[in-house]
């Protein structure tokens, strides 16, 4: 089976116009500043050239591949907190997505279904825990914007007798909810409108779509525990006021 995207000439020239063809939707289109596009292809790039050439090396050893997820986690962590503005009480967050990828990764391992092998252990858990950060910030980011917009109706509660905790999770229960959303449609549409990750992976490295399909499910119920722990952790770390938003 001829391999998919072989570095070349042709790969190079695709991506040049993939990233070109954006920026001008970007331009044309009045979005953000259409230097954002080739910015993070260009991340993306050394990023992923980075990792490839440490999973070379780091893969073979069970405390190095360790060592990769915990830099993993460490960035997904930054990122939420970033997405959700909020300075340093986001690293609070840390707790969220880490009950969130720690309810799944250990199942799967104990379980047998994923080998102890970082071959196998560093590409699902790193789809878990990017899975657990875009649920994570979103449900903090929601939350957060919610109690400024709606500070009134806390405000609200709080004179009719809610604790301050009840009388924010009054707010943000229906946004932060809205993070589960794009899991929960990946997981509804699997193999009608798209092929997620996992699957082509596998059936681009062992062309079977048995076993692909097998390793896609796997993946997508996990995502739907790491998701939904992560969410409700979330909520409950920013109606408690442990996260907040910088200079609140």
């Amino acid at each position: 089976m001829n391999s998919v995207a072989t570095p070349g000439v042709e790969l190079l020239v695709l991506c040049v116009v993939l990233v070109g063809a954006a920026a001008v939707v970007y331009r044309l289109a009045h979005l953000e500043s259409a230097v954002i596009v080739p910015a993070a292809a260009l991340r993306a790039v050394l990023q992923l050239s980075a990792v490839a050439l440490v999973l070379a090396a780091a893969l073979r050893e069970v405390w190095s591949w360790i060592g990769v997820l915990l830099v993993m986690f460490v960035a997904a962590v930054f990122t939420a907190a970033g997405r959700a503005r909020a300075g340093r009480s986001g690293a609070w967050l840390s707790v969220a997505v880490g009950l969130g990828f720690g309810a799944v990764l250990p199942a799967m391992i104990t379980s047998g279904v994923v080998p102890l092998d970082g071959v196998a252990v560093v590409p699902i858990g790193g789809i878990i825990l990017g899975g657990t950060m875009t649920a994570t910030s979103l449900a903090a980011r929601r939350s957060l914007d919610g109690l400024r917009d709606r500070m009134g109706e806390v405000e609200a509660a709080l004179s009719l007798g809610f604790t301050p905790r009840d009388a924010r999770l009054e707010i943000i229960r229906s946004t932060a909810s809205d993070a589960l959303l794009p899991g929960v449609d990946q997981a509804r549409t699997a193999g009608l409108v798209t092929l997620p990750g996992a699957f082509v992976g596998v059936l681009v490295a062992s062309g079977s779509p048995v076993q692909a399909a097998a390793v896609q499910v796997v993946v997508l119920l996990g995502l739907l525990l790491a998701q939904s722990c992560a969410v409700a952790v979330t909520m409950e770390l920013v109606a408690r006021g442990c996260v907040r938003r910088t200079g609140s």
